[in-house]
């Protein structure tokens, strides 16, 4: 058990049935009556995001997330195939449960999957890869970086916009937070 007061940012807590990582923590202390704690809450599982204000003296459970390295191996249809680094065990994640990650997924890519009770609660992609422009419109002679974008097609199937000048077979690095172009890799 953990009061309200020892609430930290990155502690992880189990409120309304759900898993909830405190984000933001405010102790008040008003003029009068008892101080208390305002704490913005992230649902680990589906990322909803909620405010909510709590007496000192109250007590939650404290959950423990185990972080654990995985490589991703293969997709089989709507199946991700993943493999623990440590123990060589496999897991296999739906796409519902990755959502838009696959789209920057590529073979022996290593994810950190939370895992709660030894079940997949949820995970964090590397905030970089680098991927292989598969498919896009050829550049023109002068264009520049400062020209203006086109859409490309990478290996893994998402399709980004780069510069005029990136062309087909290059690799690029990509933020798989935002979806966009960083830079191209040499």
């Amino acid at each position: 058990m953990i009061g309200a007061m020892d609430l930290k940012a990155g502690i992880v807590i189990r409120l309304e049935g759900g898993l909830y990582v405190v984000i933001e923590r405010q102790h008040v202390k008003p003029g009068k009556g008892g101080a208390f704690v305002r704490i913005k809450l992230r649902h680990v599982v589906t990322g909803a995001v909620l405010d909510k204000t709590f007496r000192g003296n109250e007590k939650f459970d404290d959950v423990r997330l185990e972080r654990t390295p995985m490589q991703f191996l293969y997709e089989s249809g709507d199946e991700y195939h993943f493999m623990n680094n440590s123990t060589y065990d496999q897991v296999m994640l739906t796409k519902e449960f990755l959502g838009d990650a696959v789209n920057f997924l590529k073979e022996s890519t290593t994810i950190q999957v939370l895992m709660h009770d030894g079940n997949p609660v949820t995970f964090e992609l590397p905030t970089f890869v680098e991927l292989e422009i598969t498919e896009t419109d050829p550049g023109m002679k002068g264009d520049t970086a400062a020209g203006g974008t086109k859409p490309a097609k990478l290996e893994s199937g998402a399709v980004v916009q780069v510069p005029l000048f990136i062309q087909q077979g290059e690799v690029i690095k990509v933020d798989t937070r935002t979806g966009t172009y960083v830079e191209r890799v040499s």
